[in-house]
């Protein structure tokens, strides 16, 4: 069987924890749980968000059927979250989508380029190579919308944030934080290394799927030149 808890969060959502540190193996029950519940919503289903390590799914309490015992609207969701539970098998994978995002590294895009290869004493193409040979994994969205936390970063480039946090960073930076790398896919505050941009637009509001990435998808990096940047296509997709 699957280990989970199960606890609320106010009175309007639920969250399903599997575990307390980041796993591939957590990350495939997440996905497995995510995808199951949203190809059998239940009445009252309003949203689910999948996380590192959990999945906290967001219900309307008035659309929640009061059952002849008088339960909660708690009780009833956690009983409907936890025959959907028994149902996923122990072993889970899932075929994923592969994104390819194109970046510039380096010169105005990439400010923090130099101060990495520095901080590991090797060049800069170095750093590249390496950012740009990985696949990764998409283990959520959070931070801002469409912001993707990437696992599958290499050790030997891992670069400790800024101690002082930029005010504004564009969008379509991509920073390493940590062990971590993603992209911004918004302007907004943010204290990683930014390392290059690429031209896509990862968020795009009035898109029928506003986040170009979603949990569970793979990303490759890729190097283009300035001038492959900069006569990239307009809608930035």
């Amino acid at each position: 069987m699957i280990t989970y808890t199960i606890y609320p969060q106010g009175d309007k959502a639920v969250t399903v924890n599997f575990g307390d540190y980041i796993h591939i193996d957590i990350h495939r029950k997440v996905i497995s749980f995510t995808k199951y519940i949203e190809s059998h919503p239940f009445s009252g289903l309003l949203e689910v968000i999948p996380s590192f390590t959990s999945v906290t799914i967001t219900y309307e309490p008035i659309m929640i059927e009061a059952s002849a015992t008088n339960n909660s609207p708690f009780d009833i969701v956690s009983n409907i979250l936890k025959s959907m539970l028994s149902e996923l098998p122990e072993t889970i994978d899932h075929p994923a989508k592969t994104v390819t995002i194109p970046v510039c590294y380096g010169g105005d895009y990439g400010p923090d380029l130099q101060e990495v290869a520095d901080y590991h004493q090797v060049t800069q193409q170095e750093i590249i190579s390496i950012h740009s040979s990985q696949v990764y994994l998409v283990y959520m969205i959070g931070f801002a919308p469409g912001f993707p936390y990437l696992g599958g970063m290499a050790k030997e480039i891992a670069t400790p944030r800024k101690a002082t946090p930029r005010l504004k960073i564009p969008a379509g930076s991509v920073g390493i934080g940590g062990e971590q790398t993603g992209v911004y896919p918004i302007e907004s505050p943010g204290g990683w290394q930014i390392i290059g941009r690429t031209p896509l637009q990862l968020f795009q509001q009035d898109a029928k799927q506003p986040s170009l990435l979603q949990a569970g998808d793979l990303v490759s990096f890729q190097p283009i030149t300035l001038q492959q940047f900069k006569s990239w296509g307009a809608d930035g997709r």
